[in-house]
């Protein structure tokens, strides 16, 4: 099967489902239980997230999300962006990947206890799993997204 697909786990049985791409808008469902696979906007960059748009684009995901905590002017920071968009563009489908700077939105940051920059915050389904400072290599990343399937 050379064709690329994505990979949609049921919200009811949790039986993961591989979705050719092409049929990704036709209202996929699972094959075990028939029931509707969760919708979801798939994004093979990172999203850009602000402190009102944080709710809707993360909390309420029905995923995997990795959160690039991030500002212009810090030099890891844009060290990170390659690898970020490198795993998004690999992640498309599995998990979902957004920036959001902290010096426009700092009620995410300070919700989240943010101390320093870069630092990454990965959730799954709406939940805090794990925070990452630091600038990281994207085999780190791609570790932690793995340890959440």
């Amino acid at each position: 099967m050379n064709q690329e697909s994505f990979i949609i786990q049921c919200g009811k049985c949790n039986t993961k489902n591989r979705v050719p791409k092409q049929r990704i808008n036709d209202s996929p469902v699972c094959g075990k239980c028939r029931s509707p696979l969760p919708a979801r906007t798939y994004h093979s960059s990172p999203v850009m997230v602000t402190d009102a748009s944080f709710q809707r684009e993360v909390l309420s995901y029905p995923g995997p999300v990795v959160v690039d905590c991030w500002a212009p002017w810090c030099g890891p920071c844009k060290m990170m962006g390659p690898i970020l968009d490198r795993v998004a563009r690999a992640y498309a489908g599995r998990a979902k990947v957004v920036k959001i700077n902290v010096d426009q939105n700092p009620m995410t940051s300070s919700r989240f206890n943010i101390l320093s920059i870069p630092t990454l915050l990965f959730f799954k389904y709406g939940q805090l799993v794990t925070t990452i400072p630091g600038a990281v290599q994207q085999q780190d990343i791609e570790r932690q997204l793995a340890s959440m399937a």
